[in-house]
């Protein structure tokens, strides 16, 4: 554990685990990537630079493996009267992985139209992960 870490591990109660960390750590990072970036003028044109900027910018983020972010392109419909739409709950989605540790989380983030809600969830939650 570098020096940092073992600074940041101060502050999480010593029952907290490796997977509770990670669990965390995915959490975090999609709730800020929703939080963050809905809200952005969205047009066709624009869809992969955005989707591109997400993805680095929470892919410098600690822990983080990979990002892959889509955004749905607007449809004219969606178009405000100066022809842009937004980066919204419906229209963007999340995929990453975490590690932290010995164990790497896959979460995502998809809009759920049933729950008129966007879900954050766990794919995949992997333990015992050794250096590779």
């Amino acid at each position: 554990m570098d020096h940092l870490e073992s600074i940041v591990k101060d502050f999480f109660g010593k029952e907290v685990t490796e997977r509770d960390r990670a669990v965390f750590e995915a959490g975090i990072k999609l709730g800020a990537s929703y939080h963050q970036f809905t809200g952005i003028p969205l047009t066709k044109r624009n869809v992969s630079t955005i989707e591109k900027a997400i993805e680095e910018a929470v892919a410098c983020q600690p822990y983080v493996e990979s990002i892959k972010v889509k955004i749905k392109p607007p449809e004219n419909g969606d178009l405000n009267s100066y022809g842009y739409s937004e980066v919204n709950e419906k229209n963007l989605s999340i995929r990453l992985v975490v590690r932290y540790g010995h164990v790497r989380v896959s979460a995502g983030m998809e809009y759920v139209p049933e729950l008129n809600y966007p879900l954050m969830f766990i794919e995949k939650l992997e333990e015992n992960i050794n250096d590779e």
